[in-house]
């Protein structure tokens, strides 16, 4: 599979474009777009592709990535997937950008599928696979395309760094365990796609993560 990244918004979230280069069908991920400049910058690169947008996942329901989400939904005529455990953070979008002193419209927006630890999505022939990885959030989960050697982990493992725990629901504990179960676990090779900042493996994680010592 391909996959590219956009960096959208204040919190300079990554949103990722993930599609199969035979059936040309497209996952969005993550989607994190606050303006115009930054939508016309997805649909401009989905329809230059000649892209099938047929996914919109979100790794975690927090709000920086999920801006986008009413917007893809309505384009391309996609439910939202995500974790249920996140659905309090979806449902709370107008409280979130309180939270965050945020001044912006913003409705509520739900979850239309589950997605849980186990579940395998497709795009063409090729899958990837949920991992639930709690702990950044209640129903955070992480991507993972074994074919193509990579997963996509949202705030959950960075080059360096884990995702914040101070939020609500999040808990340390549970995050940490969740890294060493579902992600230290994949091949040393596997690229590390995060939410925010650049790419990693998971074989330099564990050599070098202090938080994961």
């Amino acid at each position: 599979m391909k996959v590219s990244r956009f960096v959208f918004n204040m919190f300079g979230v990554n949103t990722y474009v993930v599609w199969d280069p035979e059936s040309l069908e497209a996952a969005i991920i993550d989607p994190g777009m606050i303006d115009e400049r930054e939508r016309n910058a997805l649909d401009g690169f989905i329809e230059s592709r000649g892209l099938k947008a047929t996914q919109l996942i979100n790794t975690h329901s927090h709000l920086d990535h999920i801006f986008g989400n009413t917007y893809i939904k309505e384009k391309y005529g996609l439910e939202i997937k995500a974790h249920p455990a996140d659905a309090f953070l979806a449902n709370t979008l107008p409280e979130q950008s309180a939270l965050f002193g945020l001044r912006m419209s913003l409705t509520p927006q739900g979850i239309d599928v589950e997605l849980h630890d186990g579940d395998t999505l497709f795009l063409g022939k090729e899958r990837m696979e949920v991992l639930g990885v709690p702990g950044h959030s209640p129903g955070g989960i992480a991507l993972y395309c074994p074919e193509s050697n990579f997963v996509i982990t949202g705030d959950t493992l960075f080059p360096g760094s884990m995702g914040r725990t101070d939020l609500p629901k999040g808990d340390y504990a549970t995050l940490a365990d969740a890294i060493r179960r579902k992600l230290l676990t994949l091949p040393d090779s596997t690229v590390v796609l995060s939410g925010h900042g650049g790419e990693t493996t998971i074989g330099n994680e564990k050599k070098s993560n202090p938080f994961l010592k």
